[in-house]
């Protein structure tokens, strides 16, 4: 893998100190998704030197315009290859299980709600990027909420049962497992495809990026249950890096970012799901593009209690045990409090 080099811009005045810019590689999620045209690619590109007074700026790529995994971002920004790194929590719990608590299936169904969560959890993920990825938390920002597209007919969240289904995280996945279908694991490049081939039977993403990403020519039945939450994007520098910068130009750049980007992501996360919904059925008003015809199935009353009882007395157990007792315990005290679950937690 070839290494993105790093570089500082300087200028010289003709009397008085030199003044430096920062220049920062930037490795950010999917490029074909709304996160990173609408709110990634603007804030590297434009905002940031607006944003910081000339102190920073950026270069931006993204990890499948790098051709690389997307659970290998936070590995590599660790090492050093690049300065900051954006991509889906879920897509690293290979190295850090105690990151899934990030964000778990049914407990947040609006963007207010998931906000809460992802706050409350925000101490243990910035001990989390220290301890395991050698880097520094700088924002965390939503993919719409993750809903079910599936080829074929279903009238409930039971029609899942015996499905081979493509969760969107491990946790998701687990859940899925839990109420009798299959769980899946592919590439959300690949789920096209798979789902054309027969692969796979239904696919758990984003609403909005599966309208992007064009889910909605392979599949025909969309249900808005949130399986799989909403897959939060981590936002984190190298901490050698990081820690090179002064203590006043640290300051600048979390502003910068909770400014620029993550805020903007959230406040377009409240009500973006009536529209991706319209977008893929047709019915109301789709700003982002052309209507697709798919068929909405709403979860039923007794869908969601099915889907929580599986998550509260299987797949929570399932992960504090992957975390261990001591994370377990945090997430109890922090996420589970905020909203109203508490993980078994063994002595």
């Amino acid at each position: 893998m070839k290494k993105i080099m790093m570089t500082a811009m300087t200028a010289a005045l003709l009397a008085g100190p030199a003044l430096a810019e920062e220049q920062l590689a930037v490795v950010g999620s999917w490029s074909s998704l709304p996160l990173y045209k609408q709110f990634t690619t603007p804030f590297w590109t434009e905002e940031l030197p607006k944003l910081t007074n000339g102190d920073f700026s950026a270069q931006l790529t993204s990890f499948d315009q790098m051709g690389i995994a997307g659970g290998d971002v936070y590995r590599m920004l660790g090492d050093g290859v690049f300065d900051v790194g954006q991509t889906v929590a879920d897509y690293t719990v290979g190295d850090a299980p105690e990151l899934e608590g990030l964000d778990v299936p049914l407990v947040a169904t609006t963007a207010d709600e998931a906000k809460a969560m992802v706050d409350a959890a925000r101490p243990m993920v910035v001990d989390i990027m220290h301890d395991r990825f050698n880097s520094e938390l700088l924002g965390i920002a939503p993919y719409p909420p993750q809903v079910v597209f599936c080829k074929g007919e279903i009238n409930s969240l039971a029609d899942l049962k015996g499905k081979k289904v493509r969760g969107s995280g491990r946790m998701t996945t687990k859940l899925l497992e839990a109420l009798g279908a299959e769980g899946v694991n592919i590439a959300f490049s690949e789920v096209p495809g798979s789902l054309q081939r027969g692969v796979i039977d239904c696919a758990v993403t984003g609403a909005g990026s599966g309208y992007s990403a064009g889910w909605w020519e392979v599949s025909d039945h969309l249900m808005t249950l949130p399986l799989g939450g909403w897959d939060p994007v981590v936002i984190a520098m190298n901490k050698d890096r990081y820690d090179e910068l002064s203590p006043e130009m640290q300051t600048e750049l979390k502003d910068a970012v909770k400014t620029g980007l993550e805020d903007k992501a959230w406040a377009a996360a409240e009500g973006g799901l009536a529209n991706d919904i319209a977008c893929l059925t047709g019915d109301g008003e789709c700003k982002s593009g052309d209507p697709a015809s798919m068929t909405l199935v709403e979860a039923t009353d007794a869908d969601m209690k099915t889907a929580r009882d599986a998550l509260e007395t299987q797949v929570l157990p399932d992960w504090a045990e992957r975390a261990g007792p001591e994370w377990a315990k945090r997430w109890n005290d922090t996420v589970g409090k905020t909203v109203g679950v508490t993980v078994p937690v063994a002595n």
